[in-house]
């Protein structure tokens, strides 16, 4: 039992260790309300098409209603039909709606998250570090209050932010 003890001793003493947060330096990042506002501004603009279908579907469903009584069946099942439609194509605005914010918040964050990352590569060059944490992904339940050291604040120094 020694024998397989002793690697692992071996290796705590020479690794060189350090944690950081990544959600707190994100969280920092100055690019980051530019990408909220286009977020918030490209979400606006879709409430407001989807607002217009939702306007255009009210105003034929009550078009319906008040000729329900004196139309023949054949007009009930046009306007039933032109309904449906609209309705269909609500729901599919919907789902391309939120699949293109998907997209976008990708496409603004990579830029910052991959910055975040080569900063993080830097630290640990740098510093000679065998492993950095991130506290903020949970995949550590346990830290050492010596030995370790906290990178977050030479992190954000790298990338220029407080």
């Amino acid at each position: 039992m020694l024998l397989a003890i002793a690697p692992i001793a071996a290796f705590a003493q020479n690794a060189k260790l350090a944690h950081i947060n990544t959600s707190e330096i994100f969280s920092l990042m100055p690019e980051l309300p530019d990408i909220e506002t286009q977020l918030s501004n490209k979400q606006e603009e879709i409430s407001k098409n989807g607002q217009a279908i939702a306007d255009e579907y009210s105003k034929k469903l009550e078009e319906f209603q008040k000729m329900a009584a004196t139309s023949s069946d054949a007009v009930k099942a046009d306007q039933q039909k032109q309904l449906d439609q609209l309705q269909e194509r609500y729901q599919m605005f919907l789902q391309n709606s939120q699949k293109e914010m998907e997209e976008l918040r990708q496409k603004l964050l990579a830029p910052v998250q991959q910055k975040i990352a080569a900063a993080i590569k830097a630290v640990g060059d740098e510093k000679g570090y065998t492993y950095i944490f991130d506290l903020a992904a949970g995949n550590l339940v346990y830290v050492a209050t010596t030995g370790v050291e906290d990178a977050t604040p030479l992190v954000k120094t790298k990338l220029g932010i407080k």
